[in-house]
């Protein structure tokens, strides 16, 4: 594997998530596989969990691991080419992707969207730059377009927990107050249509009206704005929250109650609840799912260890 930046990067599914599971249940089976490489963590934005996560995979795995903050620690780099850089950029990123490349085996990238300019965000232009002049492996961290860790994250989760052969897997929009990117959701339903056409799950999206995501990501997927229709024999409930795509990085009113709580629960086929993190509590989810039985959100968190791992683990075989 020498990229991971969306489902298209794996083939078989249900192959990948048992190497995590298996890698979950022994951890340090492949930490000579790592010895003396090393593993660049590039953050244009925050992170807890990918970042945490991702170093301790690679401790994991044997590798060394260096972290840049790009927004506190590096210089404005400069993305377009055929520019005088007379401005606030100070590097290029032909340079600055290149030299890390030299320094690292395996590079990580994350970066959020701007959520003003649709074409520029959804060309992922800065991720392709960075791919094509790293010149190593490279791994998404979240781009502004997907969150590809996260969604091998969820169905390893939905995989471990589920009580059914096909579960029912639900994506509910969520309440917020203000206007969030739509990698997440893309990423999720990007998967879990993938994991549906692989008889894995059956799927279904509930948003309110003009919360539609771009239809590349949701091709096969059950589309509803009825909420409780959606809720109706599901298993797993996975809760986010999105922007408009059509009216780019728009919130619109939405009428009625789509918060997740207990009563909406009771609906499902006691499902279980997920969500990302991180979470605003009795917004997106009330604290009485958060703190009850029905959560897997720690857990669905311990999961990005072996979601990372079986990334890297594959990377690592690739260039050994």
């Amino acid at each position: 594997m020498n990229k991971f930046f969306s489902v298209v990067d794996v083939d078989n599914l249900s192959e990948i998530v048992k190497e995590a599971l298996e890698l979950k249940a022994n951890p340090n089976a492949n930490e000579s596989l790592g010895k003396h490489k090393t593993l660049g963590l590039v953050f244009l934005n925050p992170s807890l969990r990918t970042r945490l996560s991702t170093q301790k995979a690679a401790m994991n795995l044997g590798m060394n691991v260096m972290v840049m903050n790009m927004d506190k620690d590096g210089w404005a780099l400069e993305t377009q080419d055929g520019v005088v850089m007379n401005g606030t950029t100070v590097e290029h990123i032909r340079e600055a992707a290149a030299v890390m490349g030299e320094y690292c085996d395996i590079l990580g990238l994350r970066s959020f969207p701007s959520l003003k300019d649709k074409e520029a965000d959804y060309n992922e232009d800065l991720f392709n730059k960075f791919i094509k002049f790293c010149g190593v492996p490279v791994v998404s961290l979240e781009s502004a377009t997907r969150h590809p860790l996260q969604s091998l994250t969820d169905l390893i989760t939905i995989t471990e927990h589920k009580n059914v052969a096909k579960p029912k897997v639900v994506l509910a929009w969520a309440p917020h107050v203000k206007a969030l990117p739509q990698a997440v959701p893309n990423s999720f339903s990007e998967w879990m249509c993938k994991a549906q056409e692989q008889g894995l799950v059956e799927f279904t999206i509930a948003h309110p009206e003009g919360y539609d995501l771009n239809e590349d990501f949701t091709q096969g997927a059950a589309i509803t704005h009825d909420l409780k229709e959606a809720l109706q024999g599901a298993d797993f409930v996975y809760v986010k929250n999105w922007s408009s795509y059509k009216e780019y990085g728009k919130v619109y009113p939405v009428e009625g109650s789509w918060m997740m709580d207990n009563e909406k629960l009771a609906i499902t086929n006691d499902a279980k609840v997920m969500h990302c993190l991180p979470v605003r509590r009795d917004l997106e989810l009330s604290s009485e799912i958060l703190d009850g039985p029905n959560s897997l959100v720690i857990k669905e968190a311990s999961n990005r260890v072996w979601a990372a791992q079986v990334v890297l683990k594959r990377m690592l075989e690739t260039i050994k």
